[in-house]
């Protein structure tokens, strides 16, 4: 499904009056408005493949209707996304659940659609049909070498699908570790992931990265082999100046301080990028912003000043992307909700008045620094959000757009009662 840009324009003219006012009174009141809506109209934030599809639990999973069954049907879905926000313009791949049975047609629908691949992703948490060896001991921590070459060759074989497609990165994700004290030897488990991993380092392309990414616990409850931030940078610096660490928001113990490890990651020069969702117990899965998002500001607000002080471009030099379970909620819309609290937060940490935040904590006034961080946190910034979309062609209120149009009823005459594959 496309969406027609004629249908935008008629959609916004409905809104114009009411967003032209607000956004009036937001330029007049917020500073540097114009250098603010040009960032905001650069940057995007790239849509996983499998969070096109209703989500689940353990307990179960409650499928939509109208759900992409195929490849291109995930383009066509972060394309329809991009046209309504124009800040989802890349996606991401989860291989094997979204091989290419052409690159050249995939390619060519991305640039129809105007997307980009961004980072690939392996899997090697989960035993695929017709799998010669099982990973449910782990992968590339395994006690036994062929599972670990098993694992290593897949991992080398997402490289090559990215390639094929110009992703120019690889996620790796690892469900390794233990459940049970006594089960694993740590030290043996980090080695035998160290020289996997250099394996699959040494198969990058020259112009390629690889982003470690790490989480406290689950599907093992005792020990992750990559269970923090401190271990994935211990993997990221043994590999080399192409490996970097992946920040998920729901990867961290509970009460975890991520904006701090953001900005000592930002200091080393090994931040990947992010994963963004949000959570209120652990790996929750949930909306971007939807319980946290004062904690979502204070993260982009360290972004914001670590990437403004080593000169990096916002929307390029690190990867964004979504990582969510839309459980109850329909996938598309949810992803809207998240896309727009992300660019919130960033418009806000752009906002922040650093001269003024330094001299607070250069002088240790605590609360002048409180201050400033909060009245930041409580301007209103939606009009010049809503003013970065229409500038590029994209809808006032996209979610809104959704539903005046019926999309989800669309999709389901299109497709039929189908299930997003991969999940």
């Amino acid at each position: 499904m496309r969406i027609d840009k004629k249908s935008i324009e008629k959609f916004n003219d409905s809104l114009l009056v009411s967003h032209q006012q607000k956004f009036s009174f937001a330029k007049q009141t917020i500073p540097n408005a114009e250098a603010i809506i040009q960032k905001l109209i650069d940057f995007n934030v790239a849509i996983p493949s499998w969070a096109l599809g209703t989500g689940g639990t353990r307990f179960g999973r409650f499928s939509a209707a109208g759900e992409p069954g195929t490849l291109e049907q995930k383009m066509e879905d972060v394309g329809l996304l991009h046209a309504l926000n124009n800040a989802s313009g890349a996606i991401s791949l989860h291989i094997p659940w979204d091989i290419p049975s052409d690159y050249n047609a995939i390619k060519k629908l991305a640039a129809d659609l105007h997307l980009k691949f961004d980072a690939v992703n392996s899997n090697t948490f989960q035993d695929q049909k017709g799998q010669a060896l099982s990973y449910k001991y782990g992968s590339l921590q395994n006690t036994n070498k062929d599972i670990r070459k098993q694992a290593i060759a897949h991992n080398i074989e997402v490289i090559k699908h990215g390639n094929a497609l110009g992703s120019k990165a690889l996620t790796v994700w690892l469900s390794d570790g233990s459940s049970f004290p006594g089960q694993l030897n740590f030290r043996k488990a980090f080695q035998n992931t160290l020289e996997s991993l250099e394996e699959i380092y040494a198969a990058l392309p020259s112009d390629w990265k690889v982003f470690v990414e790490y989480k406290a616990f689950e599907p093992n409850f005792y020990s992750m082999t990559v269970g923090d931030w401190g271990q994935s940078l211990l993997y990221a610096n043994k590999l080399g100046p192409k490996a970097y660490t992946l920040v998920d928001l729901g990867h961290h113990l509970p009460n975890a301080n991520i904006e701090q490890i953001v900005a000592l990651l930002m200091m080393e020069e090994k931040l990947a990028g992010f994963h963004f969702n949000d959570s209120k117990y652990g790996d929750d899965d949930l909306t971007v912003g939807s319980i946290k998002p004062y904690q979502l500001f204070l993260i982009f607000n360290e972004l914001v000043e670590g990437m403004d002080a080593r000169g990096l471009h916002h929307a390029n030099d690190l990867g964004w992307m979504i990582d969510a379970s839309h459980n109850i909620k329909d996938p598309l819309e949810d992803l809207l909700q998240s896309i727009e609290a992300i660019m919130i937060a960033y418009a806000q940490a752009l906002l922040v008045d650093r001269k003024a935040l330094n001299e607070a904590q250069q002088n240790n006034d605590v609360v002048a620094a409180q201050e400033i961080l909060q009245n930041t946190f409580r301007t209103d910034v939606r009009a010049m959000v809503a003013e970065a979309r229409i500038r590029a062609g994209a809808a006032l209120d996209p979610l809104g757009y959704f539903r005046t149009n019926q999309i989800r009823a669309s999709l389901v005459k299109e497709r039929g009662n189908t299930i997003a594959t991969g999940l």
